[in-house]
């Protein structure tokens, strides 16, 4: 199930944000905050199987979209949650008339870029050391 994000969900986001990131994750406190609607233009969803949270997507939405971060617990990966958190983030996206998605992926994450490219996302940019390990990202763009 797909469901929008409450504050109760963000230790276990924060959690999977450190598994999935690393270094590149987000405090817990940052996530408490957008997990509970304090951040005004970041939008957190949340995937689960009953109690068990098994990954999140975090989007900002002004003018332009972007996906800001999406994650899935290993139990879950290729079980199709990425996909659903996806689309429910680009359904999102479309409802407050945004046109456009954008995200960035670590140019060494050839999963993740063969993700998106099977979802229409094409690249538009690169942005050279951009992660704490020195690791390019990899801007990619979605018309919507």
């Amino acid at each position: 199930m797909i469901r929008a994000a409450e504050a109760d969900d963000a230790p276990a986001i924060a959690a999977l944000e450190r598994d999935a990131l690393g270094s590149d994750a987000w405090s817990e406190n940052l996530v408490r905050e957008g997990a509970a609607g304090r951040l005004p233009t970041t939008h957190y969803l949340v995937a689960t199987d009953g109690d068990e949270l098994t990954g999140y997507a975090a989007t900002s939405i002004v003018d332009v979209a972007e996906l800001q971060r999406i994650a899935v617990a290993e139990t879950s990966r290729r079980t199709g949650v990425a996909s659903d958190l996806l689309a429910r983030v680009e359904s999102e996206v479309r409802a407050r008339q945004v046109d456009r998605l954008l995200l960035e992926v670590r140019e060494d994450n050839h999963g993740a870029c063969a993700f998106y490219a099977a979802r229409g996302f094409t690249e538009i940019d690169r942005r050279p050391r951009y992660y704490a390990d020195g690791t390019t990202a990899v801007v990619l763009l979605k018309d919507l």
